[in-house]
């Protein structure tokens, strides 16, 4: 649910303008075969974005006071908390389950519900991770890279990561509809207003699909391999305008 929220994920996540047509001269990345098909997605969820989740989020932004949007964002990084837990426990990581677990009772009780972040203030940091991950971490390849339409960046395995993952979650638990799907519309709209500080990188990119698409599989293998990958720049060639093909008429 959290990465459906996500419209578009963390850097992944992105829902941003762009073109989604495929530059002329762009090499093919083995890493996304589907890719027509993919920019097509894109145009979609792009063309959701500027019609309906960018103006939201931006109203929201003018009319909620930044303690409440800082209380909303924890609060939902809090729900969060129980599927990192479940995966780090998945994945062999015991030490980081019991700072996550110490992390989660923190923030629920004197955080009251997750509102504040006390557990941050006491060293305990925010981890981030997910089923897709843990598959990962034992050696199940990434697969073809996927723009989901309303979900925004995946990848095979990490599309089917999200199915257990939905189970880790309380949201999932709510019998009430209205209470569930209102904390959704509520995600959407927070995860959406914090990636307005990302707008700017995104708008120097020449080609902000393949931006978005690498910048989602770098940090993947970033968070899969715990940091034990060199360091790539975001500014890659995707950045910059691709120079003209010899053969190319004016």
């Amino acid at each position: 649910m959290r990465r459906l929220a996500s419209a578009f994920i963390l850097l992944a996540t992105l829902l941003a303008a762009g073109c989604a047509s495929q530059p002329t001269n762009a090499k093919r990345d083995a890493r996304d075969p589907l890719e027509r098909l993919n920019r097509a997605s894109y145009a979609f969820n792009d063309a959701l974005d500027r019609a309906i989740l960018k103006p939201t989020a931006k109203g929201y932004r003018a009319i909620a006071p930044q303690f409440v949007e800082t209380g909303v964002s924890n609060f939902f990084d809090n729900l969060d908390t129980p599927k990192t837990l479940v995966n780090d426990v998945l994945q062999g990581k015991f030490r980081p389950a019991l700072h996550d677990t110490g992390r989660l009772l923190l923030n629920t009780t004197l955080g009251i519900g997750g509102l504040f972040d006390p557990a941050s203030a006491a060293g305990l940091d925010r981890n981030e991770e997910d089923f897709g991950q843990t598959l990962g971490k034992w050696g199940v390849p990434s697969g073809p890279y996927l723009m989901i339409p309303f979900v925004g960046p995946s990848t095979v395995r990490d599309g089917l990561g999200e199915i257990p993952d939905e189970y880790s979650d309380p949201r999932h638990y709510i019998e009430e509809d209205k209470v569930r799907f209102g904390l959704l519309a509520l995600n959407v709209v927070d995860t959406r207003s914090r990636q307005f500080s990302l707008e700017e990188t995104l708008d120097r990119a020449y080609d902000k699909y393949a931006f978005i698409r690498n910048a989602y599989l770098q940090r993947r293998e970033y968070l899969v391999t715990d940091g034990e990958v060199p360091e790539e720049s975001l500014e890659d060639e995707s950045l910059e305008d691709p120079e003209p093909e010899a053969d190319a008429k004016p």
